[in-house]
Order: structure tokens, then C-alpha cells, then sequence
């Protein structure tokens, strides 16, 4: 659950603050299963993810230095999700294993028909 407005014509009345609430996905991908048999360790990628998500849950994003001068819009946030991943992936965080991914995707559903995401590769 975040609040933000937006610059620019084209958002319209969000332009205005206003709240958004999203259900998070984020997919792990690779070409071949690690030695344990698995795409990642799901228990550390949802401790990771957890920590990002709590780094922006309940806050006003206009407030945050970091996003200063940026439209944070759906994808925007799908975007610093999932490079906020791929630093826990080459940092090691998320295991060895985890090393053998190719990409992450992230999607933020708004609800059933308002959604975005965004895939980097690793």
C-alpha cells in the first residue's frame, strides 16, 4: 500500500495524491535447475522481497529522497523491485544457487485488469 501523484498530462487526476494498494509477483527464471533441483531459494528471494516491499509499504512515495523528481508509476515500481532483486542476486544473498538465474520479472496487479511488469535479464 503506497501513496504518490504523478507530473504530467497524461496521468490525469492522479496527478493528485492519491493511494494504491498491489498484490507483488516476482519471478525467478533460468535455463536449468541448480544442483538441489530448484529455480531459486524461495525462502531467501521471499525474505528479500519482503524487505524491499517493506522499504515502500504504508509511505508516501512524493516523500521518498530516492524517488525525488520521479513519476513512480506501476512500472517504475515493478523496475526498482526487481533491480532491487538482481543486487540480491549478485550480492548473494539469495544463495549460491541463485547465482544461475537469468532474469527476474516482476508484476504489481492493481487488480484484475489494471496491471504492469517489468523483466530484466541477470
Amino acid at each position: 500500500m503506497v501513496a504518490h501523484s504523478f507530473r504530467g498530462e497524461v496521468f490525469g487526476p492522479a496527478q493528485r495524491l492519491h493511494g494504491a494498494t498491489f498484490v507483488v509477483d516476482a519471478k525467478f527464471k533460468r535455463a536449468e535447475l541448480d544442483a538441489d533441483n530448484i529455480v531459486v531459494d524461495i525462502g531467501l528471494a521471499t525474505e528479500r522481497l519482503r524487505a524491499v516491499l517493506g522499504e515502500l509499504n504504508y509511505r508516501n512515495l512524493d516523500d521518498v529522497p530516492e524517488f525525488a523528481g520521479v513519476n513512480t508509476s506501476t512500472e517504475f515500481l515493478a523496475k526498482h523491485i526487481a533491480d532491487e532483486l538482481a543486487e540480491a542476486v549478485h550480492a548473494g544473498s539469495l544463495g549460491e544457487g541463485a547465482r544461475g538465474l537469468s532474469g527476474i520479472e516482476v508484476s504489481l496487479h492493481e487488480s484484475h485488469v489494471a496491471w504492469a511488469s517489468y523483466e530484466r535479464p541477470l
